[in-house]
């Protein structure tokens, strides 16, 4: 009893995704995409949003079970509006999947107000839009997940992610909040911690990239581990665990392998 307290799943293990109804927020590309195409051929009901409602097509073709639902996730309203398409659709959300992004590689004297203001506010502030209205629903019934899919940019202070790090590790400290408040009223709440993954998003970036991942290796990945009911779900571990064990060190020594690292 005591193994399956410290080293046991911290949510409920789903059987599989069949039948399950997702609703995908950020699933017009990368890894969101590819979550939502695997979701879909293992036979979830799978409500599809982002602002491109093309691009959302293109990931729902073939598949009767998607349904496209685009959003704004700057907009109160419009995550209301849709929240209820999706439960006069399907009946409901047992899992909402908040993997949202928006990123610019800039160091400290490149930050430009306005556009860090609405990648904060997109990257992280939105989410409680998409709490507002999934969580009543969930609470009533007693049952459902939340997946909030933060970075590992979010662990340490990673030189590049001035303003996209501080969302990150925000998602972060609220999964663990909404953990807590959340498990005990039986729902299941997950956090993603995916380290690099190819994506339009990354492949801004000008330096090398350890241990790179595709989205289809990051979605299995994902979908396996709410499986199998873990709270964090973080990978590559070979890159996870380095960073885990890095911010532990004192500030002074992180800096100084920073520097190494940046100077190649």
């Amino acid at each position: 009893m005591l193994r399956t307290l410290l080293f046991g799943p911290m949510n409920r293990p789903l059987q599989d995704l069949r039948g399950l109804r997702v609703w995908l927020i950020g699933a017009s590309s990368g890894i969101g995409a590819e979550l939502a195409r695997q979701a879909l051929a293992a036979g979830a009901h799978v409500a599809l949003s982002a602002r491109r409602r093309d691009a959302l097509e293109e990931v729902a073709a073939h598949h009767p079970q998607a349904f496209i639902a685009p959003l704004d996730v700057l907009s109160r309203e419009s995550w209301h509006d849709q929240h209820a398409r999706i439960v006069q659709t399907l009946g409901g959300v047992d899992l909402l999947v908040f993997c949202v992004a928006k990123y610019r590689p800039e160091r400290s004297w490149e930050v430009q107000e306005d556009e860090a203001e609405h990648t904060v506010r997109t990257n992280f502030a939105s989410v409680y839009s998409a709490l507002a209205a999934t969580l009543p629903a969930m609470l009533e019934r007693g049952s459902g997940g939340i997946a909030l899919v933060a970075s590992v940019a979010g662990y340490v202070g990673l030189p590049g992610a001035t303003v996209y790090g501080p969302g990150k590790a925000a998602l972060i400290n609220l999964a663990e909040i909404l953990y807590s408040d959340l498990r005990p009223q039986g729902l299941n709440v997950y956090l993603v911690n995916p380290g690099f993954v190819r994506t339009a998003l990354t492949d801004k970036n000008d330096f090398n990239m350890p241990s790179i991942q595709t989205p289809q290796q990051a979605a299995r990945k994902i979908w396996r581990g709410i499986i199998a009911g873990r709270f964090e779900i973080h990978f590559p571990l070979r890159f996870t665990l380095w960073l885990k064990i890095l911010r532990l060190l004192p500030f002074r020594w992180r800096c100084m392998l920073f520097q190494q690292f940046l100077r190649g």
